[in-house]
Formats: structure tokens, sequence, C-alpha cells
């Protein structure tokens, strides 16, 4: 990379985390409406945030005003609510669950509901982060969970199927999960099925923590098919922490055969030694006899039709973990997803307005910002003599002039095309005019040659920030998420001393 190389120019393949600055207790639950806490770095508890009210507006702007675009899934007539995708100021991708608005009438009640639940923080979780009590609204707020769902990878896929120490993997994490919430007094979980098993951007298996909250203030538990729900439900209509264990036995049916099969025909399959015809074909035999006999085995004993027959947590777990044979083997690997390159953290100090544009990637605020700012930043970088005042000088100063009038007019492909006139006679070298060709470049899909453009206006300016605002986007534009990151706080950083009285202030 010659003059430009930076250790900011390196691109990295692992994600790393934010860290906690700031963490919230107790007492500041009253005052807390608006989540700024970026994600803690404990691995025990997943990286979540500390639970928090949001406000109402910050929910509608998160998710482009409830927009059907951003719907990751919708239920059924019983328990009627949706599931958006959402995305807050501080660049995390959250889960929002709207309930209707008679399904919690009482604000305290729902509030009390959601407390209980979000103090549980555990990296077999999607943790619940926060909720919304405003006027008649009821809203969750959870982690965001981008690889879909264990029904979409068992039942709907459409590359591959999920290979078996994968399986073995989704069973031990799930019963890691339920043991957790036991542990910390929520052993109710309602409606455990295939579509609450999420997966991570790194591939890892997450219980979804809106089944441990009612749907309803009525309890209304199980929006499944009734040939899955526990037969003791059937009788009371309640959910007991056995229940959980017989709902743990259906998502053990699935994982072993691809299918939703009623526990009542699957046991029959059992009790008649049919294992091989209960396993799933699109395994194509790739699995251990011996470790399907085991999951079998379990699955048969989750599904008693007496509650004090079925196992408990602890037993899941410890029949589970001696069957894990790829500890080492990344989930992405196994579910045969790309690997995962985090958004870029936003920095811990204020963003300017090019700061902000650039890190919401907005090319449109950066187009206007540059034609504000004009060569306000050029002075300096050249010390031409009185020789140099030649008619090439003179046309290339021309070409650079319509250049400037076609970025002005958003005609970005002539303004390539008169900006490189300028550059390749090189009398004169202006890191502005590299730095508007790197937007041009962005704008026409060229993100390589843009990086080369923001590159050579460093190389100029070795401390301008709009250098490395512009190799922020160039990079974040190649999915180098986590240097395009380290970009956007090495500008932020120069650009504060540049305030504090640097060149260009």
């Amino acid at each position: 990379m010659g003059c430009c190389d930076s250790k900011f120019l390196t691109a990295e393949t692992h994600p790393e985390k934010v860290s906690t600055h700031q963490q919230a207790n107790n007492a500041a639950r009253a005052q807390t409406h608006h989540p700024t806490v970026p994600a803690g770095s404990d691995p025990e508890t997943g990286g979540a945030p500390p639970f928090s009210e949001f406000s109402f507006s910050d929910l509608k702007t998160a998710t482009n005003n409830f927009s059907s675009d951003y719907i990751v899934s919708e239920s059924g007539e019983k328990a009627p609510n949706v599931v958006y995708k959402g995305r807050l100021n501080n660049r995390r991708w959250i889960a929002v669950k709207k309930f209707t608005k008679l399904a919690w009438p009482d604000p305290k009640q729902f509030a009390e509901e959601a407390w209980g639940v979000g103090k549980l923080r555990h990296r077999r979780l999607a943790n619940l982060i926060g909720y919304c009590c405003d006027g008649d609204e009821r809203l969750l707020v959870a982690e965001y969970m981008p690889t879909d769902t264990l029904a979409k990878h068992l039942f709907h896929w459409e590359n591959q199927t999920i290979e078996w120490a994968m399986r073995l993997r989704v069973a031990l994490h799930i019963a890691e999960a339920l043991d957790y919430c036991s542990t910390e007094g929520r052993p109710l979980y309602h409606d455990l099925n295939a579509y609450r098993v999420l997966f991570d951007e790194d591939g890892d298996p997450r219980l979804s923590c809106f089944g441990l909250m009612r749907n309803s203030r009525d309890g209304k538990s199980y929006s499944t098919n009734l040939a899955y729900t526990p037969p003791e439900y059937l009788r009371n209509g309640r959910v007991t922490p056995e229940s959980v264990i017989y709902s743990f036995g259906t998502v053990l049916l699935d994982l072993l055969s691809g299918k939703h099969i009623p526990p009542s025909h699957a046991l029959d399959m059992i009790r008649g030694k049919n294992i091989i015809l209960l396993m799933d074909s699109h395994l194509e035999g790739n699995f251990s006899t011996e470790e399907a006999t085991v999951v079998v085995n379990l699955a048969s004993q989750c599904l008693q039709y007496e509650p004090r027959e079925r196992p408990n947590r602890k037993d899941l777990v410890a029949r589970l973990a001696p069957l894990q044979t790829k500890p080492d083997v990344p989930s992405y690997v196994m579910l045969g997803i790309p690997k995962h390159e985090e958004a870029p953290p936003t920095p811990q100090r204020p963003l300017s307005a090019m700061g902000e544009a650039c890190s919401r990637m907005d090319l449109t605020a950066i187009h206007q910002i540059l034609v504000m700012t004009h060569y306000r930043d050029d002075e300096g970088t050249n010390e031409l003599s009185f020789q140099e005042w030649t008619q090439q000088m003179r046309d290339m100063l021309e070409a650079r002039k319509r250049g400037d009038y076609a970025f002005r007019d958003k005609d970005f492909k002539a303004a390539i095309d008169c900006y490189s006139q300028f550059i390749d006679v090189g009398t004169m070298v202006s890191p502005t005019v590299f730095a508007r060709r790197s937007l041009c470049y962005l704008l026409n899909e060229q993100p390589d040659a843009a990086l080369r453009d923001a590159m050579q206006a460093q190389c100029v300016y070795p401390e301008w920030p709009t250098a490395f605002y512009m190799q922020s986007v160039a990079l974040a534009k190649l999915d180098m998420h986590k240097d395009a990151g380290d970009m956007l706080n090495e500008a932020t950083t120069l650009e504060e001393k540049r305030q504090r009285g640097g060149r260009g202030s």
C-alpha cells in the first residue's frame, strides 16, 4: 500500500465485542428511558446490555414506524402479537414484540412481568433488554438473532440441512438455557417449540426470552397445535415446570426427524423400535446410532404422560453434554452460514455531522457536507512555483472545475472523469479531489476504488479526518466492519485534535 500502509487497512476476520463502559443498577430503574449502554463483555451474559425502559418513539424510529418490511414473525389467533426487527441509534439490532392493546390492559402488571424476565442474562438466551408501556402500547425488546429459527433450518432449509453434531449442540444449549432459567427462579416457559430456538450472528443456538413471559395477562401459553401440547395443560390449562420438559421432548423429536411429528405418533415408532425410520432421511445416515439412541430415549422420557416421570433440567444437561463431539468447530461452520463481522461499534465520543453521516453510511449527507466544505482543507498541501502556471496547469484546473460542477449537480460519473483528468496530470495533488472521487465511486458501487482514493487522501494529508471517514465508509461497503469501526474512531480522534486548535479548525 506504499505510503498509506496502516494498521487500520488490514482486514481482521474475528468480531470484536464492544466493552461495557456503564452498568445500570436497580436505583436507576425508574429513571432509565433511553438505552444507550453498549453490550457487555461477560461471556456468560451473552453480551446483552442492562434491562431498561424504552419510549414508544424510540421503537417507532428503530422499526421504521413498524414497517411491514421489518416483520420477522407473526403468531396465531390465540396469542396475537407481531415481532419486528429494528435498529437503535447506537447501531444495535433489536427484536420488538408488539402485543395487542387488550393483551395486557394493566401497565403495572406488564412492567412487573417484563422486569422479572429482564433480570435474566445468559449466553444461551436471546436476552430481554427492555420494554415499553406507553399509553395503550405494550412492547418487549430483545436481542435480535439474525440467523433465523430452528424451524427454518430444520423444516424449510434451502442450502443444506443441519448436520448431526449441530443438532446435538442445539439440544444441549437449549437444555442449558432452561436449567439456568429454572435456577434463577423462572422455571416456566410458554410454548417451547422450534420457532422459539433462534440462531445468533455466530450461528450459536439461543432460546428466545419471549417464551419466559406469558402471551397475555390471561396466561394463554400454547398457540401451537393441540397434538403437541402437554397433556396436563389440556386438562387444567396451566403450565408447570414439567410441562416445559414435555415441550423440550417435542423439540428433540424435531431435531431427530427433521419434521414436526406429533408426539403420539413418534412414541409409537419408538415403542416399535423403529428408530431408523424416525431419523431425518436428509442426514443420509451421517449420525451415530448410539448417540441417536440416547436422544430418542431422552425424548421418550420427556414425553411421558405423567409429569412426575419426566426428567428434570439438570438431567437433560447431564445426558446431552457427553454427546458433544465437535466442541471446537464454530456453529456458523456447522450451520453452513458465512462468518459474521460485527457492525462497527459506535465511538464513545460524540460524533460530528460527518461522523454521524459515515456511521449511518448516508452517502447523500456526506455529499452535502463535502460540497459545503469545498476546498477549505486543501490549504498548504501544494506549493506551486510561478513556472508551473502553464497552459497544462490551466487545463488541469479547468478539469477540476468541471468536476466540481458535476459533483455539485450529482452527475457522479462525469465527476469521476473530470477529477481523473486532474489527478492523472499529477502536477497538483488535492486531498479534497481524492475524497470527492472516493464518494463518487461509492455512489457508483465501486468500493475498492473508493477505498484507494480515500487512502490517497490520507497520504497527501495524513492527519485529515475526512480521509479516515471516507475509508470507514468504503471498508463498511466491503463488509470489513471491524476495520471500518477502527477508522471511524480514528477519524473522530483526529477531529477532536483539530477542534482543540489543529490545522483547518
